[in-house]
């Protein structure tokens, strides 16, 4: 089934985290404070280590690569949804090293922020909700 809603742009944030926060509740918090329920993430910048996620389709569970290690954030997108009533970032990131070799997964908690500047574009007129899907597992968009 698909799940579509008609939304109107809305505010755009544009601004840089705090060397040292966490990426992912750094970005969280931003939108929380906000009051961003739905929305589009970018970011770009570079990390002290970083934590990826890669979903095991056939398990149902992420597995977790750790970069104890700076690498550049050659790419982050994402959005902004709701779970359990609070703003949730689902995001995706691209690491580059510094031979220019490239990580990717499920940003996670536990990537640390060197240098990061973002946009978050809010858009209005729906709210979409995450909830358990059991065919797959995930914490899904709900009608």
């Amino acid at each position: 089934m698909v799940t579509v809603r008609e939304v109107q742009g809305g505010r755009v944030l544009m601004g840089r985290l705090t060397h040292g926060a966490d990426l992912l509740e750094e970005l969280t918090a931003v939108c929380a404070e906000n009051g961003i329920r739905l929305g589009w993430v970018r970011a770009l910048g570079a990390v002290q280590k970083a934590r990826l996620g890669y979903y095991d389709q056939g398990r149902q569970e992420y597995e977790f690569l750790d970069f104890d290690r700076h690498l550049e954030i050659a790419n982050l997108v994402g959005n902004v949804s709701v779970k359990d009533g609070e703003p949730v970032i689902h995001a995706h990131v691209t690491l580059a090293d510094d031979r220019g070799r490239a990580f990717g997964g499920h940003l996670a908690p536990g990537t640390t922020v060197f240098a990061c500047e973002f946009c978050v574009q809010a858009f209005d007129g729906a709210e979409l909700r995450r909830a358990h899907d059991d065919e797959t597992g995930l914490p899904l968009w709900k009608d």
